[in-house]
């Protein structure tokens, strides 16, 4: 198999653009409404896996305030009524993994898409902590965002423009401390990494209270990696590599370019059930949680489509963005449908042993589309084999915890942060009925359909916004 090139982002254009457009604007919803009070309406329960109908939801001001039966909750006097009949609701969506460089489209796109938090997993730190605060603050419309900043990756570092390259386990350790100073919410390694700086990141991190995440180096295997503390792996970097040792095949421990291995992938099923089973419960109990991005590795089979600018929804892809898969992306093949489809089998693998999963897109690669692609996401690991209730919880709660955002997020629960999405069909039938978008909140404020397609018109539409 040809080796695959995965180097991200706007490498060449420089730090500050990665707030495009970035104008302060205004959240555009409903109107300027304190509670509102959803009544009748079929809650799906994440934690339990089913869904509950009949109950009435009030919202005060980003919160929610009450949830029950119908006839138990009382409504206060001047709250906005909806009317939930016939309608679903569910915690909003999460993205686990993008790279947040257009925040005025990407912001739209996936509010209207009912994806409501988000992971950045790789920007200049002071961009990505400007994008953050600008979400935060209401500045931006666009998903809650955790942050990493810059990644941290083996001297030179793989893509310079937003990585601090380390070459010593002293140096690892000094990027660790300058990150937290900085404000990160996680610190993000990469593939060039060797061992000794991986291992530095790993104790520093820890005694600072920040978790690791990202590729898995090539100096290591995935199993040592989980067992020093990297608290999530990002695509299939590792695991075809795993494969690779189970079987006994020559397995590399430095880095010549991301994917090398990947044709390992595709000998999965050569491996004894009983082996992987041990290794897959080892990778459990390590805590290890996997972003598996398999819509990637699917659209990566129409890579030079989707260069050309000729694909569906190519409206939510700014000519910026466009100029970057073209760039970047230049010397990438199609990649063989074998690829993503040996990758999805393997996930319902993971799913099966108890390895927790979170739905990401690596929004920014080509083919990665604002929201949009969560839901192909989704759709993708329910047609492998997990079911709907699973797939839905790796999209909300599972994020939430990984994220330490559960207190407040991935859940429909009194006292926790209004982001919701009301939906017109049931998810637990199909997760495609995600898609079926009513309305949204986000930390209170309440987008109608009418509000969610004005937020579509002005992605689509510079002068809109």
């Amino acid at each position: 198999m040809r080796r695959l090139t995965f180097s991200i982002l706007l490498a060449s254009l420089g730090s500050g653009l990665c707030i495009l457009g970035a104008d302060p604007i205004a959240a555009s919803g409903g109107a300027d409404v304190l509670c509102y009070a959803i009544q009748d309406v079929t809650v799906f329960n994440v934690e339990a896996g089913e869904a509950r109908p009949g109950q009435t939801i009030v919202v005060t001001g980003d919160r929610i305030a009450r949830v029950g039966d119908v006839g138990e909750v009382a409504v206060p006097s001047g709250a906005r009524i909806i009317d939930g009949r016939g309608l679903f609701i569910m915690p909003g969506l999460c993205d686990a993994h993008v790279h947040f460089v257009d925040p005025q489209v990407f912001g739209r796109a996936m509010v209207a898409n009912g994806v409501l938090f988000a992971r950045d997993t790789g920007l200049p730190t002071a961009d990505a902590l400007a994008i953050r605060a600008g979400l935060r603050d209401g500045d931006l419309v666009g998903p809650e965002l955790v942050v990493t900043g810059a990644i941290l990756d083996g001297e030179p570092p793989i893509i310079p423009a937003i990585s601090i390259g380390v070459g010593s386990p002293e140096a690892a350790r000094s990027a660790v401390r300058q990150q937290a100073a900085a404000g990160v919410d996680m610190i993000k390694v990469y593939s060039r990494l060797d061992r000794g700086a991986l291992f530095a990141i790993l104790d520093e991190a820890d005694a600072l209270g920040l978790k690791v995440v990202g590729h898995v180096p090539e100096s290591v295997s995935i199993r040592e990696a989980a067992a020093a503390g990297l608290a999530s792996s990002e695509h299939f970097f590792g695991f075809e590599r795993l494969i690779g040792e189970l079987l006994g095949l020559p397995v590399r421990r430095e880095y010549v370019g991301m994917g090398a291995d990947a044709g390992y992938l595709l000998r999965l099923c050569d491996v004894d059930a009983q082996t992987m089973a041990r290794a897959l419960g080892q990778l459990r109990e390590s805590g290890l949680t996997v972003c598996p991005t398999v819509n990637v590795f699917k659209v990566g089979v129409h890579t030079s489509q989707f260069q050309s600018g000729e694909f569906p929804l190519a409206e939510y892809i700014s000519p910026t963005v466009l100029e970057t898969w073209r760039s970047l992306w230049s010397q990438q093949d199609d990649l063989p449908d074998a690829l993503w489809q040996a990758w999805a089998r393997f996930v319902v693998e993971l799913h099966a042993a108890g390895i927790p999963l979170m739905v990401g897109t690596d929004l920014c690669t080509p083919g990665s589309l604002p929201g949009f692609s969560v839901h192909d996401e989704m759709e993708l690991w329910q047609e492998a084999g997990i079911p709907a209730a699973d797939v839905l919880r790796s999209a909300t709660l599972v994020p939430a915890r990984f994220m330490g955002l559960d207190g407040r997020l991935g859940t429909i629960a009194e006292g926790k942060t209004a982001s919701m999405v009301l939906l017109r069909a049931n998810p637990l039938e199909a997760v495609r009925n995600a898609r079926e978008i009513e309305a949204v909140f986000l930390r209170g404020t309440y987008y109608d359909r009418t509000a969610l397609d004005r937020l579509l018109a002005e992605a689509r539409d510079p002068a809109k916004r």
